[in-house]
């Protein structure tokens, strides 16, 4: 997994640049854009390495992670994933958030988010960042996510299986997830 940038134009629409090191992935991505209408520019890089013209007015980073967030999904998660992977990924965002903030203008947005419970990928990782890089927080809101004041954390979004309950069990719940967001100074 590797992020994926956005080039805000105007607020009527964006233009998109998708930068991803699969392949395969871009070619689930490009398949879902002609499904839905939708275009990008696609560039199939390493983002670490990745050298565009100009920098972006806004990136969002779907950083690589454990996807423990997905556990009531994917129960085996919790078999495959071990603590040093957790550490491995933590360095490999950090490194990403390092080049993301690299790639916005200063003014622009970054928006950094995994499906990972896991502090050092969600919580630990975003206060990192602010004290390595010129970022600033723009904290979430509850009033951007209809009121849900339970998922937002000092700041931050952050979603739990517990979340969004309902009488039917099949329908409750949500993946657990992590969100940052920063304006680059």
């Amino acid at each position: 997994n590797r992020p994926r940038l956005s080039r805000p134009i105007g607020c009527a629409g964006a233009r998109v640049t998708a930068v991803d090191v699969s392949a395969p992935r871009l070619d689930r991505l490009r398949a879902n854009l002609a499904r839905l209408k939708l275009s990008a520019d696609i560039v199939t890089a390493d983002v670490e390495t990745y050298a565009p013209a100009e920098r972006f007015d806004a990136v969002l980073l779907d950083a690589p992670c454990s996807a423990t967030g997905t556990i009531r999904r994917h129960p085996d998660v919790a078999l495959l994933k071990r603590r040093e992977d957790v550490a491995a990924l933590a360095d490999l965002q950090a490194r990403l958030i390092d080049k993301a903030a690299a790639l916005v203008k200063p003014g622009g947005a970054l928006v950094y988010c995994t499906c990972s419970l896991e502090p050092e990928e969600g919580e630990a990782q975003a206060h990192a960042a602010l004290s390595r890089l010129p970022l600033a927080a723009d904290p979430v809101r509850p009033d951007e996510l209809g009121g849900r004041m339970e998922m937002v954390r000092d700041g931050f979004l952050r979603t739990l299986p517990s979340h969004l309950p309902n009488e039917d069990p099949r329908l409750a719940g949500l993946d657990g997830f992590f969100a940052a967001r920063f304006r680059r100074l």
